[in-house]
């Protein structure tokens, strides 16, 4: 077990010497990384490098070979309810006939018999307005485009008013004006809910970012490390939804480098 400082209640998501393997193939070895409540993260990595199972780690769809994972205090499986995410691809009927405002009511669903009441209408509303997406509440899902699609989902994770929000290759096929909005959206909700962007562009990350985690590279002891990032000036605002960051990829951050949940620049 490594050293931790004392801010257990303030910690979002701890992954503690967490190794995980599909048969013989090695994902995780010791990866040990830490995100504060209310930051906005970002984990990046190449197609195939591992953030899918990562994601499934933290989301209690697989458990660790060996080390402890905690999400908002508690075991993955036990901190579903206090999760929004985002998926990278939503299949769904394009004959069935659902409006926007129906798909985004689906995030109030927990499982629960109960009848649909009037919190969960504002919460529909807020969340519709969040999303920007508010005027297009009655049209049909299957004639959206791919970016209203995916502020769509976002409004449908919002809605059930998450604690931690996880967005799997949010921008994936979205227009500039989409990627705008989504970024806007999610600048209104930092630091009231925790962030988490998982994306393979490794090179850049929003402005918005407190901290970068990349997922090691192919092959034995890959990890999950911390790197340092610097203004990029030099990159158009509009391929990040605003200004830009560039990961450093030759610097490593150790792990107690955050003070009060924010990354020195």
């Amino acid at each position: 077990m490594h050293d931790e400082p004392a801010t257990d209640t303030k910690i979002a998501i701890r992954f503690d010497d967490v190794s995980f393997s599909y048969g013989e193939l090695r994902v995780l070895d010791g990866a040990h990384f830490h995100i504060h409540a209310g930051e906005f993260a970002a984990l990046i990595g190449p197609n195939g490098a591992g953030k899918t199972t990562v994601l499934k780690l933290l989301l209690g769809l697989a458990s660790p070979s060996s080390g402890t994972i905690t999400v908002l205090g508690l075991p993955p499986k036990n901190a579903r309810q206090s999760i929004g995410y985002v998926p990278q691809h939503a299949s769904y009927d394009p004959a069935f006939p659902i409006s926007v405002s129906e798909v985004v009511r689906m995030g109030r669903l927990r499982g629960s018999t109960r009848r649909y009441a009037r919190t969960d209408a504002d919460a529909v509303s807020k969340a519709l307005e969040l999303a920007d997406v508010a005027e297009l509440a009655s049209r049909p899902y299957s004639e959206l485009s791919g970016g209203q699609r995916r502020r769509v989902l976002v409004a449908r994770a919002l809605a059930a008013e998450p604690e931690l929000l996880v967005l799997d290759e949010p921008t994936a096929n979205m227009d500039a004006e989409s990627e705008g909005r989504l970024f806007r959206t999610l600048g209104s909700l930092k630091g009231h809910a925790t962030i988490l962007v998982v994306t393979h562009d490794t090179g850049f990350v929003s402005a918005l970012t407190d901290a970068v985690f990349c997922v090691g590279e192919r092959g034995a002891g890959r990890s999950v490390i911390r790197h340092k990032v610097e203004p990029a000036d030099h990159v158009a605002n509009e391929l990040y939804g605003g200004p830009a960051l560039q990961v450093l990829h030759d610097t490593e951050l150790p792990e107690n480098s955050c003070c009060g949940g924010k990354e020195e620049r």
